[in-house]
């Protein structure tokens, strides 16, 4: 993704496209989704009022019921508006794409839709990019012109590192965001064991992983010998595509680091998502959605 040569008017006309793009599918078919599954979880006390016949006996504040004589129950609203936080991979391995898009193309326009979903909802979202180190965090906050500098940042944003360090970056949202946050944590995950910091973010947050893949990472064509230049460490690798046991192997080495990716997340009891570069989204998005909120309506 050639960055460097974007001009301030190809950057707002991109971000503009995106905007309405993902708008227009939050307005259509996401919203519903979104506020079933993480509407406002939390109960906040109001005020009290006299206790009548039927009310729990649990919700007699006896404080109350002791100074005035008579007994008072204590009144709650739920607590509607949430913290959302879009922790976002940008390293060098996000510019691959063998499609029109790239992984870090499809990361922010993903991103892009849960934002404006979150603002829908009257959420509070902010944002983490990182590498092989914390590029850049946004606080959490409402509004139009945020999520747009939001998706500026996802979209434009030049990194200084080039590698993956999830560990970091959860290490970062474990000490910044101290209440519990819905966490959409998007990458590609090529990178080293993150699992202890995981299972801190795990039980603290409500947390879902989006796994961006490409196709050409998992599966090789038959076009003889190419050299293959891992994009985060600059290691390069000559390999002869038309030989079967190889292609063979990639496809199982693959499967082994999608495996282990998903029991690493499954059990530190994080929810994920599979996608993939040149594929629509929203039916995977949608069909998440619906899996968890039939879960949360039984639990």
């Amino acid at each position: 993704m050639e960055q460097t040569t974007q001009t301030p008017a190809d950057i707002l006309k991109k971000i503009r496209v995106l905007e309405i793009k993902t708008r227009g599918l939050v307005e259509a078919a996401f919203a519903g989704d979104y506020h079933s599954v993480f509407k406002g979880r939390g109960m906040n006390f109001e005020d009290v009022r006299e206790y009548q016949p039927g009310d729990e006996i649990r919700a007699i504040d006896w404080n109350v019921t002791a100074r005035l004589g008579t007994p008072f129950v204590k009144k709650f609203t739920e607590e509607r508006e949430l913290t959302v936080m879009l922790i976002v991979d940008v390293s060098a391995s996000g510019n691959f794409g063998s499609t029109t898009q790239s992984k870090r193309e499809l990361a922010a326009e993903v991103a892009c839709l849960l934002a404006f979903s979150a603002i829908r909802n009257n959420d509070k979202v902010g944002l983490l990019l990182f590498t092989d180190r914390v590029e850049l965090f946004i606080p959490p906050k409402k509004g139009r012109s945020h999520t747009l500098r939001l998706i500026r940042e996802i979209l434009f944003f030049e990194p200084e590192g080039r590698g993956t360090n999830p560990a970091l970056a959860l290490d970062s949202l474990n000490r910044i965001v101290t209440r519990r946050a819905v966490v959409f944590f998007i990458s590609d995950f090529q990178a080293p064991d993150f699992s202890k910091t995981l299972s801190v973010s795990g039980r603290r947050h409500d947390f879902i992983a989006f796994h961006v893949q490409d196709e050409r990472e998992k599966v090789l064509p038959n076009i003889g010998i190419i050299t293959l230049e891992d994009a985060e460490t600059g290691e390069q690798i000559e390999i002869d595509t038309g030989d079967r046991a190889t292609r063979a192997r990639f496809v199982d080495l693959a499967n082994e680091q999608q495996t282990e990716l998903l029991r690493t997340l499954r059990r530190n009891n994080v929810d994920a998502i599979a996608l993939r570069t040149g594929e629509d989204y929203l039916p995977a998005l949608r069909s998440f959605f619906k899996q968890r909120e039939r879960r949360l309506a039984i639990r």
